[in-house]
């Protein structure tokens, strides 16, 4: 738990913010460690607190046919090695109460998927990992709805816990972003994180050739949605990478290209750097006198 509070207070203290980024998923060991050496160095170029984010299991692919990753086991063991081969921490995702322990032995921060936001066994076996929990809003949910969430974290011992905004359902193929939810979940009482990828796919949107659908994205709204959530102010930037985005096997449309990253992060950085977003700006409803 100290270590974690440890992380927890540096990434609190982020200027302007911090940065959780990396491929969705494990496609290998060798790309994992090639996408990890390239975004620490863009990350500390433009200096920024970097969690490297990958997932060894996407359980809820829109088909059955979809690629999910190494599974648990083998997908642990690539992210410790990536951790410790280029000392930085470590953010994935579970689905299932049964993974979170060792999960928690490897990753620095525990993600819930935006589905499974409210589901009290998860949140409560993450907390009880000690290590960070970045709760994700479901996209059917109000921002209200993370100050309970959080507060499951906190019931369970711990409070190093931050909230993550990813979209909202808008229709049944599409999401949008909100930015009054970037200071509504404020209310939580702990960090806010911006997913300014997820929050432009349009699920199940896509048709396939030969029948079916896959989740369709906007990518090139991505720097739209950063640009408007780091002038708002919020504390940290969750954003997928990929260096061949057109042939990723997952989320392919809503992944940044990796040559683009550090173009876009610099932007970033000097939007919030003149943005007074995380100051509280007080409103004189006095009469106005000459």
């Amino acid at each position: 738990m100290e270590s974690s509070a440890l992380l927890f207070n540096q990434l609190k203290a982020a200027d302007p913010f911090f940065l959780l980024a990396g491929p969705n998923v494990i496609e290998s060991e060798e790309h994992i460690f090639r996408m990890a050496k390239h975004i620490k160095t863009i990350a500390a170029k433009v200096g920024l607190p970097l969690v490297f984010k990958s997932s060894f299991d996407k359980a809820n692919r829109t088909s059955s046919k979809s690629f999910r990753g190494p599974g648990m086991v083998e997908g642990l063991k690539i992210l410790e090695k990536v951790k410790l081969a280029y000392d930085i921490p470590i953010v994935t995702d579970v689905h299932e109460t049964i993974q979170c322990e060792a999960v928690g032995r490897v990753a620095d921060i525990i993600q819930i998927p935006a589905f499974l936001c409210r589901q009290t066994d998860l949140l409560v076996a993450a907390a009880k990992t000690g290590k960070i929990v970045n709760i994700k809003k479901g996209q059917f949910c109000a921002p209200s709805v993370m100050v309970n969430s959080t507060e499951k974290i906190r019931l369970a011992g711990n409070p190093n816990v931050m909230v993550c905004e990813r979209g909202t359902m808008f229709g049944y193929n599409d999401l949008i972003v909100d930015p009054r939810n970037f200071e509504w979940m404020r209310e939580a009482n702990s960090p806010v994180v911006a997913d300014v990828t997820h929050a432009l796919q349009q699920p199940a949107g896509r048709k396939l050739d030969g029948g079916g659908v896959a989740s369709g994205g906007l990518r090139e709204l991505i720097p739209c949605i950063a640009r408007t959530a780091v002038a708002v102010g919020v504390d940290g930037i969750f954003m997928e990478v990929h260096d061949d985005p057109l042939n990723a096997p997952v989320d392919g449309p809503t992944q940044w290209p990796l040559r683009n990253l550090e173009e876009l992060l610099e932007e970033l950085v000097a939007i919030a750097r003149v943005s007074k977003g995380k100051q509280h700006l007080n409103i004189d409803l006095t009469p106005f006198r000459d």
